[in-house]
This record gives C-alpha cells, structure tokens and sequence, in this order.
C-alpha cells in the first residue's frame, strides 16, 4: 500500500521532532544523601538536578563575566582546593582592588542549610547569588546586566539549550543554575566519614580529640554536618575598624548584636583565616581563644564553662579536627575550572 507522501512527511515531521526533543532532553541528577545525614532543607522540586545543570552553574561559577568589569568570579573568593574559601587574605577582595568587611564562607553541603552568609541576610540558595554580584565591594553588577552580556555570547547560548531545552537565557535561570553546581558540592569523605562508617580508626591522639570535641565543642557544631546553622556570639569583641554588629544589620534587633552563623569544620584544616574577620591565622588561634572565654557577658551558654585544656589537650582537639579534611572532595576534577 502507497503512502501519500503528506502522510510521509508529517510522520517524518513527529520522528524528527521526537529525536530533537530526546536529543535535548537534560539528563538528571541525583543528590545522594549520606548514611545518617538528615533529609537536605532544599527542595529539589523547583529546581531539578540534571548534568547539564549542572555544568552551566560550574562554568558560570567560575566565570568572571558575573562582575561590572569582568574579572571577578565566584571562585575569585571560593577556591576548591581550601573548602571553596580564599587564603590569600583576611577579607574578600572585589573589583577595583575593593575590600569586603567579612571572610568569605566556605561552600559545601549547602543543600542541608536555611540560611546564608555570616549574618543570615539571605534564606534561600537560589537567590544567594545576588549578594555577591550586586555589592558594591564584589561584583558590581546588576542580574540584568550579567543576562543581557551572556545573551551575546555562543557559548552560553549553548549551554542553556543543553540545561533547559531552548537558548532561552533569564536570571532565574542563571541563579537555579548556579545552585545546582553548589548543591553538588557534598564533601562526606573525611577520616572522621570512613571512622563513622567503620572503615577506619582513629589514632589515640585523634579518639581523644574527638572526646574533646564532643565535650566543649559538639553543642554549637553538631555532627555530621559540623554547624548548628544557629547565630551565636563566638567571644570576640566588636572591631571598631570594620564595625560589623552581625546578624543586628539584617534583623534591626539589638539582641542580635554581634551574632555569627556558627560556620561548618569541615576542612577546617585548610579553609583559614578564620572568624568571621578572618583575624585568626591559625586553627591553634582559634582553639586558644575559645580555651580562654569563660565568665564574659553576653556569651551563649555553651561558652559560659571555661574549656581549661591544657596544651596536649589542644594539640589533641586540633588532631581530631584534621580528619574532617576531605581530600577527594577538595581536588575533585568535577568541581573544578571546566576545561574545554
């Protein structure tokens, strides 16, 4: 039996179609939980994982076109190699040689949090972006504007197709993408991982560390994420340079006077200076100044009880907190500068 060839050409049109549609189509991702860890904050639901996501958020991640004069990246101040933190300096850098008034955080495990930046001044990863990209002493830029420049551009034209099915590139879209490359960024192979899971132990010196640790440290970070995404004071005084009074700016309540998100320890070996001024060099630093609070006022109760360890005792905190550095998390080929 003859087919007129209309029918032909409409049945190759759905073939073609179907092929093109198939062709397009991104290919998902899942989020893999870790044994014990509890259910992420973030909802997958409005913001479906794919490759192709994911790909996109990691060149825009490392590319300067995010800045007004296009030489300021995200990983400008969140390098992998120190837990997606910089090292180079107390504060954060930005265009023209400006400089910040805070440490940049480190960036992982993002999908388990409620709240973002030293202050908690944004509540959702998705719009986390914009922070940087519009201040002043960053990027200097406008979402706008950061679309209008990637519209001109092949590359990322390219690359929009591949994560949504159509060239079609909005801010929305550039934020979502920027989430699921830093939802991706799950570091959970860490000594203290293998330890937990039975795959190793500890040595003397770290198991006492770790007893240390769950006895002066645990109640503001708690395991297995290292934070309690909690604000609290951490004992240091206000710096009268930079005059930062914490979470106070963003909620206009003097009771949050010089409250701090209490940051995750993982990496903690390479993710320095520490606080978040950065004032202190070193993790011993750190250790010693929480070693010599005790009966200042306004401190949170988990810090009112004088630690009182002695110098073995600190060197055994700090040997306990080097096996929550996760070597393969920090030198991962999919986390890093997308070569072509």
């Amino acid at each position: 039996m003859k087919v007129p060839f209309k029918y032909l050409f409409v049945i190759g049109s759905i073939v073609l179609f179907s092929l093109a549609f198939t062709f397009l189509k991104p290919t998902p991702l899942y989020l893999e939980i870790p044994k014990g860890w509890p259910k992420p904050h973030y909802d997958f639901s409005k913001n479906p994982l794919t490759e192709e996501g994911f790909q996109l958020g990691r060149t825009l991640f490392y590319d300067p076109i995010l800045s007004r004069d296009n030489t300021i990246s995200c990983a400008s101040c969140h390098l992998q190699a120190t837990g997606f933190t910089h090292v180079d300096h107390e504060l954060s850098h930005g265009i023209d040689g400006k400089i910040g008034t805070r440490n940049s955080m480190t960036l992982m495990n993002l999908a388990w949090s409620k709240s973002f930046m030293w202050d908690g001044g944004v509540n959702h990863l998705d719009v986390q972006p914009l922070n940087p990209i519009t201040s002043a002493v960053e990027m200097d830029e406008t979402l706008a504007n950061v679309v209008s420049k990637l519209k001109k551009s092949e590359k990322y034209q390219t690359l929009f197709l591949a994560a949504y099915g159509d060239a079609n590139i909005t801010g929305q879209r550039v934020l979502k993408a920027l989430s699921q490359f830093e939802l991706q960024l799950i570091s959970s192979n860490s000594k203290y991982d293998k330890v937990m899971r039975n795959e190793a132990v500890f040595t003397n010196q770290e198991q006492n560390g770790y007893k240390l640790f769950k006895s002066n440290c645990a109640s503001c970070h708690n395991e297995p994420l290292f934070t309690s995404e909690k604000f609290e004071r951490n004992g240091l005084p206000l710096d009268t340079t930079l005059n930062d009074i914490g979470r106070q700016k963003i909620t206009g309540n003097t009771k949050d006077y010089l409250l701090f998100k209490v940051p995750t320890l993982r990496n903690i070996q390479f993710t320095f200076p520490y606080m978040h001024d950065g004032r202190f060099k070193k993790l011993t630093e750190v250790i010693k100044h929480y070693n010599s609070l005790g009966n200042e006022k306004n401190l949170p109760k988990q810090l009112q009880k004088p630690m009182h360890l002695s110098d073995n005792e600190r060197v055994d905190l700090v040997a306990f907190l080097h096996t929550l550095t996760d070597i393969e998390f920090l030198f991962d080929k999919r986390f890093s500068f997308p070569r072509e």
